[in-house]
């Protein structure tokens, strides 16, 4: 395992340096998942959720987090996003509502930690616009998928 770098030799938590980093093209995925009853499902799918529409809000929650990403994690780097994208699909076999967000920045860190931020806060939205008919809802399997650029190059998740 290598070194923890956001500790000093002292183990206080910093911010890492990173200016004599190359900026290169680095892109996070990340996924997570909604688990909710059948019935949750499918007024999500139909569009009647009191609230109004899941899949919309979640989706724009999900960006707007990503976008906060630095404000929310006391050591994470502010990131001038290229891009972030947030997918919302409904899965019967769960059932209940799977999440995939793609954050993209030309910078000299990666963009784990917005991707992870999209996904968590899309399906924290998901939860809130439905859980006046299913508080039994479950939130599970936030992971990174796979990033791509920097130093380290490729990682991806073995399925």
């Amino acid at each position: 395992m290598t070194k923890l770098t956001h500790l000093s030799a002292a183990g206080e938590a910093h911010m890492v340096d990173v200016s004599a980093k190359a900026e290169t093209s680095r892109v996070a995925r990340a996924r997570g998942h909604v688990v909710m009853a059948r019935e949750t499902l499918r007024l999500a799918i139909e569009g009647q959720a009191k609230k109004g529409d899941v899949f919309g809000v979640a989706r724009i929650a999900g960006i707007m987090a990503a976008k906060k990403t630095s404000d929310l994690i006391p050591l994470c780097h502010p990131l001038p996003l290229s891009s972030i994208s947030v997918e919302i699909t409904a899965d019967e076999t769960l059932p209940g509502l799977r999440v995939l967000a793609e954050a993209s920045v030309t910078g000299r860190t990666g963009v784990e930690m917005e991707a992870l931020t999209a996904v968590s806060i899309a399906c924290l939205t998901i939860y809130d616009m439905l859980k006046a008919v299913d508080r039994g809802m479950r939130i599970e399997g936030v992971e990174l998928v796979e990033k791509r650029g920097g130093k380290s190059g490729v990682w991806r998740r073995a399925e």
